[in-house]
This record gives structure tokens, sequence and C-alpha cells, in this order.
């Protein structure tokens, strides 16, 4: 994952009985630099290293920032918190800092980064530019560290009820499924049940009911990631099956739909059903695509981060969660064939919005300019 990633070691200074999301500090760090493919040892190595206090939590986006910085030392109050030895002489230096909780008598050769300055990274993972949290870590901030961690672990760029309406509510359920060890993937199976549920319920028309089933899976579709950001559980078949389930469920949703508006006596005749479903079917796979392709010519860049634009619009995009507020308005007012028909226009719309971004895109390339996140702009 990182450049020179097999000589670096990563160790924990110091001892610290408070845990955090149940992980005693050396375990959370060790799985933090497995995930990284890097090598968690118990004593400071004769070598390149990067070392953490055990008095302090910070956000996995620093790890990930200051593993590629031989040399920077991120301090709180002075002290080093989280530093990259580039050798054995600028360990030592810093393992001693941070061992008797004292600032670096000898900051020869380091870049010192002071947490209070607000330094900012893009989180090119979670798509958001922002400054990671780093606190003390004790039994009195353990649960303000907890929600730095959870809150640290969403997505800048997403849609409108993941970012507003549900982060309370999950981290509520975050904490106690960390509390009991349940794992990422079991919060996805069964989540997995609800998102079957609704979809059954669609097909005979009980759309409350079907939409309360959604909602519950909605929320744990937050929760599984949170849980695996927060615990450091993620994996490549769990991502495999929150992605997958996400990506594939959508389509089953809106055709159901359909077919269950003959249970309201508002069922579309054939010519109608068939063009909503167009609509909504094609241009959900057209956007996939453009968002695929966009990726691929852009260095893997999503093209919701472009511009401003282009994330303030991933707010309102025609995916599940907004479609599903569209439906939802649409039911309360007794038109669930309307709400579904507005999603169909909706998605349309969206499809040519992104559409005309992707074209932009080519554009820009072929004058010799480069595609870049306004995230990673300072």
């Amino acid at each position: 994952m990182f450049e020179n990633a097999q000589a670096l070691a990563v160790v924990t200074i110091g001892d610290n009985p408070v845990k955090l999301w149940g992980l005693e500090v050396s375990e959370r760090v060790a799985r933090i630099a497995k995930a990284a493919k890097l090598v968690p040892v118990n004593e400071v190595p004769q070598g390149p290293a990067v070392l953490s206090s055990a008095d302090a939590a910070w956000d996995p986006a620093w790890f990930r920032h200051i593993v590629t910085r031989p040399g920077m030392v991120l301090t709180l109050g002075g002290v080093p918190a989280l530093a990259h030895a580039a050798d054995a002489s600028q360990a030592r230096r810093i393992a001693g800092a941070m061992a008797s909780s004292a600032p670096l008598a000898d900051a020869s050769g380091l870049t010192l980064v002071a947490f209070e300055s607000g330094p900012t990274i893009e989180n090119k993972q979670l798509r958001k530019r922002e400054t990671p949290f780093l606190l003390p870590l004790r039994k009195d901030t353990v649960r303000q560290v907890e929600r730095a961690s959870y809150f640290g672990a969403y997505k800048g760029v997403t849609d409108l009820l993941t970012k507003y309406l549900w982060p309370e509510w999950a981290l509520v359920l975050t904490r106690i499924c960390a509390k009991l060890h349940i794992t990422p993937n079991m919060v996805t199976s069964v989540g997995a049940v609800f998102c079957v549920a609704a979809t059954v319920l669609f097909a005979y028309g009980h759309y409350w009911a079907g939409m309360a089933a959604g909602l519950v899976f909605m929320v744990l579709d937050t929760v599984d990631g949170k849980l695996a950001r927060c615990t450091i559980t993620s994996s490549y078949w769990g991502n495999i099956f929150d992605h997958g389930l996400d990506l594939v469920h959508p389509p089953f949703w809106w055709w159901f739909w359909a077919t269950g508006l003959g249970a309201w006596g508002l069922a579309y005749d054939t010519a109608t059903f068939w063009w909503v479903q167009g609509a909504i079917q094609g241009g959900y796979l057209v956007q996939r695509l453009i968002e695929g392709v966009f990726m691929r010519q852009n260095g893997m860049m999503h093209i919701h981060v472009w511009r401003r634009f282009d994330s303030r619009f991933r707010l309102i995009t025609a995916r599940r969660n907004p479609n599903m507020v569209i439906l939802f308005v649409a039911t309360l007012l007794a038109r669930p064939d309307l709400g579904l028909i507005a999603v169909a226009w909706w998605t349309a719309i969206s499809c040519l919005i992104h559409a005309v971004r992707l074209v932009q895109a080519w554009i820009v390339r072929a004058r010799g300019g480069t595609i870049t996140s306004w995230l990673s702009e300072d």
C-alpha cells in the first residue's frame, strides 16, 4: 500500500489501560498497521518506524498521512503523539519524548506539526478534507474520543439522509454492537434480511411497512461500515458483501414498488410501466457506468469529488436514499404511483448531469488540463 512499507515497523510507546471501542491502544494501533500491510512490533526498532503514544488516540487518516512522510511528528500539547522516524536516532528521540510525555528536546531533522494549528489533509478514502481527530485518551475522554472516531469514519460526500439524519441513531447502534462484540458482517447480514423483507412488502403494496423495513436496512447499512472502521475490522469479503448488496438491491425495490401499485388501485398501464422502469433501471445502470468511467480515466477519483458542485449534487442525486425521500412524500399524499414517476424523471435528470460532467472532464483533459479534486486544494 505504501512505498517502502516492508521496511517500516509500527510501535506503541507506553501503556494505557483505557480501551477505545473495546480495544486496547496497542491492539488498535496493531490492527491499523496490519491493515496498511506494515509490521507492528513491541519495541523501538533499530531503523525507520512509525511511533504512536499510548496516551493519545488519533484518526487512522493521520496514520495514512504520516506513514508517507519520514521525519514528520504530530504533536498534541507539544508532546509527540504520532510520528514517522526516518532512522534509529530519530526513533529513540521520539520514543523518549513520548515515554516521558514531554516535548522533544532535540527536533533536528524532524518536521513538527502541532495539532492545535489545525492542519488539514485530504482523506481520499472517505472523500473529504479535514483536520482528523487527535485527542488524549483517558477514562473521562473515552466517549468524546469514540464520538470523534465515529464521525471521523463518515464520508464527507454522501447523500442527505446519511449525512444529516442517520448519524446519531447509527452512533448508538455502533456502540452497542462494539460492546456486544457484534461484527460488521453480522450487521450486514441482518440488514440484508430487512432489505429482502422491504422488497417483498413493496411487491404487495405494503409501502409503509416496506419503508419501515427499508429504514432499518438503510441505518444498518451505515452502522456496518462505521463499526468496521471504528473497530478496525474491515475485510475484503465484508467490503464485497456490503457494497455488493448496496449495488444490487435498488433495481429490485423500484421494480416491485411498481408491481405493488395494483394493491392501491393505481397500477400503471403497460406503456407507462415500461417507460418508468426503463428510465429508472437504465438510468441507474448508465449513471453507475459514468461513475466507473470517470474513476478509471482520472486515477480512481470519484466524480462526486471533482468540484464543489459535484459534492453538493451527491446529496440529492438519484440514488436509493434521495429516491426514498421522493417516494415517502408521494405515499404520504396517497400517490405512490406519481412518486415512482418522479423518481424516473429525477433519475433521467441526474444521469444527464453526470453525463455532462463526464464530457466536461474529457474537454479539460483534451485541452491539457488535469482533473483534481477540490478536496485536495489547501
